[in-house]
């Protein structure tokens, strides 16, 4: 083993891939405990690994986030490469779930909610993360949520690691246009990480190959098992969130990352009253990660930092909220009024989320729910890939549905829409009359 890297005096090997080696090290001058990542002697530095090794380096250390792993330093030293970077004595969220599969809904909404943190201060600056799995997330002891391995992240400003029609990432966790080799924005990260969250709340992966079809073509063609079937008592906004993040089509996803981070933060309001990361130290102490003193004193010390309000101070806040719920019932009231008048326009619980163009307002919506999955063609034209939580606007009267699955028989309906409410069609896909498999045909 080693015993120094530049100012680093290594101390131990924490762990090792097929790329690099990881060390635990005291950065001498600075007293700092750091971790190393350090390229292995039998890779070449003219090779593909170099160079994501060496993007990976520059990425992370571009990405100055509190939910990012910290890089330090990059070193080139000969035939060498090393990535110092930043310490985190935790649990990835892998091992994590090795140890307990099925995590409490509102502790794997804290985890997807910092990951999408990550994501979006990533996003913002045109970075995509292209392989978001369990074994790329770690949970500190202090409840930190890090994403790391920015390995084959792509930055729109540079060429990419791989040619056109080629997927790289872990297959159970790519996105359909990733398996396609297709180009590749945020959204590809979100579906993603959506998958990491249904594994999180129902100990399985949506997509799991068996004898009929790899993983890959089941991500492209399939409907994951409604995360409900799983476990019965999962709010539906979870499960909303879920649906929207897996959508297949990129366009029926999140309109950004903020937007699923704003749905995460509104489910964990009403369930989760005290400090995220102290929710999360929680779990790790129930689980065994971290011990009873050791957790105590995480969140002694959390409590110790906290502000704390006297009588007098509460009571100001207490007359402060009196005021402004007075003010917010008023124009709650005022705006009535005003809507009131105003003929024509649809009630706002009638309008689907985003949806505040007025000629959207006056439409109608279809949501559909299909078994076991199909694209929707509205009037001939493709709107929509269940398993969908999206209400389709269309404007008022008659129009045709179709249903199309590849291993199903066609489906086709015909609807009709009222302006400022929302029909529901469900329908049941009936397999296709099968001929006699022959030896080599995919089923």
């Amino acid at each position: 083993m080693l015993e120094r890297i530049g100012n680093c005096r290594i101390v131990g090997e924490i762990g090792s891939g097929g790329m690099a080696v990881i060390y635990k090290a005291i950065q001498e001058p600075l007293e700092r405990v750091v971790a190393i990542k350090a390229l292995k002697p039998s890779i070449a530095l003219d090779s593909q690994f170099a160079v994501r090794f060496e993007r990976e380096a520059r990425f992370m250390a571009s990405l100055q986030h509190e939910n990012i792993l910290h890089v330090y330093d990059f070193v080139k030293d000969g035939d060498s490469m090393y990535i110092v970077m930043e310490y985190v004595q935790g649990i990835d969220l892998y091992d994590l779930l090795q140890l307990t599969p099925r995590l409490p809904v509102e502790v794997a909404a804290i985890i997807a909610l910092q990951v999408a943190r990550a994501l979006d201060y990533a996003h913002y600056r045109g970075i995509i993360h292209r392989d978001i799995k369990p074994a790329n997330v770690i949970l500190s002891h202090d409840g930190e949520v890090k994403l790391m391995d920015f390995g084959i992240a792509r930055d729109h400003a540079l060429s990419d690691l791989t040619e056109t029609g080629t997927g790289v990432g872990t297959p159970s966790y790519m996105s359909p246009e990733q398996i396609l080799g297709d180009k590749l924005d945020f959204r590809s990260d979100v579906f993603s990480l959506g998958i990491v969250l249904y594994q999180c709340i129902t100990g399985k992966k949506p997509f799991v190959e068996d004898e009929s079809r790899t993983v890959m073509q089941k991500i492209r063609l399939d409907r994951y098992t409604s995360p409900r079937r799983i476990v019965h008592e999962l709010p539906s906004s979870i499960e909303r969130i879920l649906a929207r993040c897996m959508e297949k089509l990129p366009g029926n996803r999140y309109p950004s990352t903020q937007a699923l981070i704003d749905d995460l933060v509104e489910f964990l309001a009403s369930r989760v009253s005290i400090n995220h990361n102290a929710r999360l130290v929680m779990y790790l102490r129930d689980v065994n990660v971290l011990g009873q003193p050791e957790a105590e004193a995480v969140l002694s010390a959390s409590m110790a930092r906290a502000p704390r309000i006297g009588p007098d101070t509460s009571a100001v806040v207490r007359s402060s909220v009196l005021v402004f719920a007075a003010l917010f019932v008023c124009a709650i009231l005022a705006g009535g009024a005003i809507q009131a008048s105003a003929g024509g326009l649809v009630p706002s619980s009638h309008v689907a989320d985003g949806e505040s163009n007025p000629s959207t307002a006056r439409a109608g919506f279809l949501r559909v729910v299909v078994e076991p999955w199909a694209d929707v063609f509205v009037d001939g034209e493709l709107v929509a890939t269940t398993p969908t939580a999206a209400r389709i606007p269309l404007s008022p009267g008659k129009h045709y549905v179709k249903l199309v699955n590849p291993f199903f028989q066609e489906d086709s309906h015909a609807v009709v829409v009222v302006s400022g409410h929302t029909q529901v069609l469900e329908a049941k896909l009936k397999p296709r009359r099968e001929h006699p498999s022959t030896p080599g045909s995919t089923r």
